[in-house]
């Protein structure tokens, strides 16, 4: 009886749990790897991930010395406006939406350079339904480094330049995670494809080897 009993706990309990969590994990998931602006326009390619919970994401930037971007409003649009203009410092500047898979990012964070919020490094995340092999959820990112504001190359709006070199700022992210003990690993995912002309929502080139590194954040206790 003991036997059975058992044997049908896994049958019908454990392995369908098992499978479930298989099915879910982040390597066998398969997600269009850029992001798109509103008006349906690719943006920024998606080229980072953090396995683990919102709480654990904000920690762990909060640790590394990166500030949780505020919500774009009227105010904090004139803010960030001031900012540039005047040289004043705003280290928590909103960021703009981007779209990935239809919705726009649940985080963005950010890290100054210099007095204003014209240069900064910054990456925004969306939570996926795939998880890590312990659960957690899989959040997966576009990390660009802002260089500077002016004209939209696409639609003439006011907008931030980012660098071209976005490989450099995903593998800055994760340095810097990584030097505050926020990772315990790291591994690669395909990305959007190596590409030498890329071009995001604002019409800025951009290079790129096309991968994803993907970091397994600590846990909180």
């Amino acid at each position: 009886m003991a036997f059975c009993a058992g044997y049908l706990v896994l049958a019908y309990f454990a392995a369908p749990e098992f499978w479930t969590l298989r099915d879910r994990n982040f390597r066998t998931q398969r997600f269009e790897m850029v992001t798109h602006t509103p008006q349906g326009i690719a943006g920024d390619p998606i080229n980072v991930g953090l396995v683990g919970t919102k709480k654990e994401l904000v920690h762990a930037f909060a640790v590394a010395g990166w500030d949780t971007a505020d919500a774009l409003t009227l105010e904090t649009a004139i803010e960030i406006g001031e900012s540039v203009l005047f040289d004043r410092p705003y280290p928590d500047a909103p960021v703009s939406r981007l779209l990935f898979e239809g919705r726009a990012q649940d985080l963005a964070f950010e890290k100054p350079v210099g007095d204003s919020a014209d240069r900064r490094h910054h990456v925004r995340f969306w939570q996926t339904d795939a998880t890590g092999d312990d659960g957690r959820p899989l959040w997966l990112g576009a990390a660009s480094y802002d260089r500077g504001v002016g004209l939209s190359h696409d639609t003439g709006q006011i907008t931030h330049h980012i660098g071209p070199d976005i490989d450099a700022e995903r593998d800055f992210l994760i340095r810097d995670l990584s030097a505050a003990g926020m990772l315990i690993s790291t591994s690669e995912i395909s990305g959007i494809g190596a590409t030498k002309t890329g071009r995001n929502g604002g019409g800025d080139p951009y290079f790129t080897d096309g991968k994803a590194v993907v970091g397994l954040l600590r846990q909180l206790p």
